[in-house]
């Protein structure tokens, strides 16, 4: 399985892809918020699989900062989650008694958390104000 963790902000988002046995496959590397930038990560991922059902991807709810990414990646077919940024500050606390935080740092925290197997559910475009 692979594991893509990403940290969402205004301009860019910063990425990190680990494996199954915690083998860093791309370490932290920052992609520009916009359509080169996703290109450039699906290649990234397309690179390791063409097995989609084998990637999980994650990244914090931000806002509207993370909706252009978020269609791209389910455009792509890649199973992604979107996590609260206070669930992700709690991993990443429960992982060091380090107070450090930076957005690769936390690209990181949310691969992690895509492994350790927590309770997420995969993201639905579903409107329930139009049920």
């Amino acid at each position: 399985m692979i594991y893509i963790g990403i940290d969402v902000a205004k301009d860019k988002h910063d990425c990190f892809i680990t494996n199954s046995e915690g083998e860093v496959l791309f370490n932290a590397f920052t992609i520009p918020n916009n359509a080169d930038g996703f290109h450039d990560l699906f290649q990234k991922i397309s690179s390791l699989t063409n097995d989609f059902s084998n990637v999980k991807v994650g990244l914090e709810a931000t806002g509207h900062y993370n909706y252009n990414l978020l269609g791209f990646l389910i455009d792509k077919g890649l199973p992604t989650f979107v996590i609260n940024p206070l669930h992700t500050n709690l991993f990443r606390k429960s992982l060091s008694l380090r107070q450090t935080k930076t957005d690769k740092v936390d690209a990181h925290t949310i691969a992690l958390m895509m492994m350790s197997g927590v309770n997420l559910q995969s993201y639905s475009n579903t409107s329930y104000h139009n049920e």
